[in-house]
């Protein structure tokens, strides 16, 4: 499965709406992606620094896209033909014997008060990984949202997480936070506390102006725990839940 796929090089421009546009400062680590045919695009909203003109132009158009409602609409215009919307906790599932993936659609919004009409809608996503009906693993990835009230629903109504891909970045344009900066990532850590913590998507365009050093130190002066960074083009392995952790190895 991939998530928010973008294939530009750096220093390719990426759309960001209302002509607005943000260059692209690293490469994308595609040799990761050599020999690998993905069953499945995960895509959180449609902006540019999510799914840009490269990603496209290579993936087929055929292949299976859970986004939200409305990026559905524009990506149908756009011939892909495999597109399913999910609205606010709905959710799809794929099964392959007795191993069965749950993906639920979770709120988010893209920017402050009335200014998040004007931008994407946005959709986080829970996924859960049962095998055998015993769950696995619950991963929330929260796409490009900020902070607010919104997001407690989710522990209320998923359960446990037991770990989170957080966007972070502090993505500003005309001095409006458009995602979650330092201080908005550590109050979502601490809301969830998930035993494992992955940030992404802080530094790979001009616009983001919250470094991941900040979240860090942030989070280790409120005693966060379980935060693990990953390098790019690296991998990391969530965990299993610790009762099935002999059972599967």
């Amino acid at each position: 499965m991939l998530t928010d796929p973008a294939f530009g090089a750096a220093g390719s421009r990426v759309h960001l709406g209302y002509g607005a546009w943000t260059k692209r400062l690293k490469d994308p680590e595609l040799a990761a992606l050599t020999d690998v045919t993905p069953d499945l695009v995960l895509l959180s909203h449609l902006h540019g620094d999510h799914f840009d003109a490269e990603a496209r132009r290579r993936l087929s158009r055929d292949l299976p896209i859970l986004t939200t409602v409305q990026a559905e609409r524009r990506l149908r215009r756009r011939r892909f033909t495999a597109v399913q919307g999910l609205p606010t906790w709905q959710s799809h599932e794929l099964t392959s014997g007795s191993q069965r993936l749950r993906i639920i659609a979770v709120p988010g919004k893209h920017g402050p008060g009335l200014a998040d009409a004007l931008l994407p809608d946005v959709m986080g996503s829970v996924l859960e990984f049962e095998s055998g009906g015993h769950r696995l693993l619950r991963l929330y990835i929260t796409g490009d949202t900020l902070f607010g009230g919104h997001l407690a629903q989710i522990p209320r109504r998923c359960g446990e997480i037991d770990a989170m891909l957080i966007h972070l970045g502090g993505t500003r344009l005309l001095g409006m936070l458009l995602t979650m900066d330092d201080r908005q990532g550590a109050e979502l850590t601490r809301l969830i506390r998930p035993a494992v913590t992955v940030p992404v998507h802080f530094d790979d365009y001009r616009v983001f102006k919250s470094p991941l050093s900040d979240y860090l130190s942030r989070a280790r002066e409120q005693g966060l725990g379980g935060i693990r960074t990953i390098e790019r083009g690296g991998t990391i392995a969530l965990p299993l839940r610790s009762d099935l952790r002999n059972e599967v190895g």
